[in-house]
């Protein structure tokens, strides 16, 4: 069954099995998707990767939002909403997604999507100094369960050269940057839904990186083969557009927290693709990390508010 009929078959369902089933399939096509893009900047420049791809996916998913139902329905931002789309959303995007690609040059794609996966507890953490009513202990103590699948994590980067500290630290500033881009994307969605603001702020972000990927395409060469252009489809069209349906339908029919376990999964499913599409070998540490994390993830969203965590998983 191809990717477009399994989708539709999942939004023609409410049964728990089936949105269960479109959660496992979003994440596995989120792992593809960050081990393609590892692979493909590679060959291209990074912020060109970025710009191309979220021009190219913020556009199909506004097309299929103006002429299909499949989605939902289709809003006209208004002139203040368009503003706050560029300037909170797409600038907010186009700076995680810079962060994340050069991450992804200088270390793993399971470390990068380990750091990604933390995201949830940063955004806690931000509520909590935000606002007092949201200072309960037990976020306190998920965070630093959390922190201490960080700290396992960075710690072969600080305690060998072989590992690049650089690039593990790119990918913690990615998952901060994700934190971030979350919590614009909550304000946003008081008026749109989560797939709208997905589309809008893909293809701002695109046309914000655009000058400097034209400056990263006048210093260097960008490789062109049916391969390559391959992958960045199946991140555009997968990555970009069917996992994010089928994760936002799952929002539709379950609560947010239960939505936003799946998440743990990611760094699973991008630690098989790359073992299996770039022979990248697991780290000792690795397993240790993600269950940290992990533990830390699920103690800090058991109980909490849904506006504490971003909606989207989209890596």
């Amino acid at each position: 069954m191809s990717a477009g009929w399994l989708t539709l078959a999942v939004f023609s369902s409410r049964n728990s099995a089936v949105v269960a089933g479109g959660l496992v399939f979003a994440v596995a096509l989120w792992g593809g998707n960050n081990v393609g893009t590892k692979w493909l900047v590679a060959s291209w420049p990074p912020i060109w990767t970025g710009s191309t791809r979220f021009v190219c996916a913020g556009l199909l998913l506004l097309t299929v939002l103006r002429w299909t139902t499949w989605l939902g329905s289709y809003v006209v931002p208004s002139r203040e909403l368009n503003r706050a789309l560029w300037w909170r959303g797409g600038l907010s995007l186009a700076a995680y997604i810079v962060v994340f690609n050069i991450a992804l040059r200088f270390t793993s794609a399971s470390h990068v999507a380990l750091y990604l996966a933390a995201s949830p507890i940063w955004a806690l953490l931000w509520e909590a100094i935000r606002d007092p009513a949201a200072r309960e202990p037990k976020r306190f103590v998920a965070a630093l369960i959390a922190l201490g699948g960080v700290a396992v994590l960075l710690w072969p980067a600080l305690a060998a050269s072989s590992v690049n500290l650089g690039g593990e630290l790119l990918g913690l500033g990615a998952g901060l940057l994700w934190m971030v881009y979350g919590q614009q994307s909550r304000g946003l969605s008081v008026t749109l839904s989560g797939t709208e603001v997905s589309a809008h702020t893909m293809w701002r972000a695109g046309i914000w990186l655009l000058p400097l990927a034209m400056m990263e395409l006048a210093r260097s060469v960008v490789a062109v083969s049916p391969k390559i252009l391959g992958v960045q489809f199946y991140c555009v069209a997968a990555g970009g557009v069917v996992a994010f349906a089928l994760w936002n339908n799952a929002l539709r029919h379950w609560p947010t927290s239960r939505v936003m376990l799946f998440n743990n999964l990611i760094p699973v499913s991008t630690t098989i693709w790359a073992h299996f599409c770039l022979g990248e070998a697991v780290t000792r540490t690795f397993w240790m990390a993600m269950i940290l994390i992990a533990m830390g993830v699920i103690l800090g969203q058991t109980g909490a508010r849904s506006r504490a965590v971003p909606e989207q998983a989209e890596l």
